[in-house]
């Protein structure tokens, strides 16, 4: 496995794999802000927007590479406002369902950290649907939990979910 920064000049054949790894996460029930029937062509545009968005470094996308492509991504979002150049959102994390269970999500959040330090961003913020298998590894990983909002976001099918919020101070 390989992990590396996604590059908006030169990582544009990359985008349908990002596709289909988010219409799969969706269809999986992944609360990742896109509701059933999400499909490749939706998935595709706002992929596209996303590259446009680090091309103008708004966001970083990390992606994870085996032989067969695209096994996750995580993105850092770093806070734009001037009170705020030491915090970073961590965002739309995604791990192929065929790589479940063999450390891909750990080693995303792992560089995604180490991406975060290196441009000087030491408070970092997320949230996943609570109880959830992210919840789990983020608390693996030393993730603090601030606290819950029932009912905050859907899920693809319509049901309402409760929310965690975690944040983690790196050194």
């Amino acid at each position: 496995m390989i992990i590396r920064t996604l590059d908006p000049d030169t990582d544009a054949a990359l985008l349908p794999g990002f596709a289909a790894l988010m219409v799969e996460a969706v269809a999986d029930g992944a609360s990742i802000g896109f509701m059933a029937g999400f499909d490749q062509a939706g998935a595709l545009a706002w992929w596209r927007g996303r590259l446009a968005a680090a091309a103008q470094g708004e966001v970083q996308i990390l992606v994870a590479l085996d032989d067969d492509g695209i096994i996750g991504t995580v993105s850092l979002v770093p806070a734009a406002m001037p009170n705020q150049p030491h915090r970073a959102d961590i965002a739309k994390m995604m791990v192929a369902k065929r790589t479940r269970g063999r450390r891909v999500g750990a080693a995303l959040l792992t560089a995604v950290e180490a991406l975060a330090i290196a441009q000087g961003r030491t408070t970092l913020v997320l949230d996943t649907i609570s109880g959830s298998a992210a919840a789990r590894l983020y608390e693996r990983a030393g993730w603090e939990k601030v606290g819950d909002i029932p009912a905050y976001a859907l899920m693809p099918d319509g049901e309402m979910a409760p929310t965690t919020f975690y944040t983690k101070r790196l050194a």
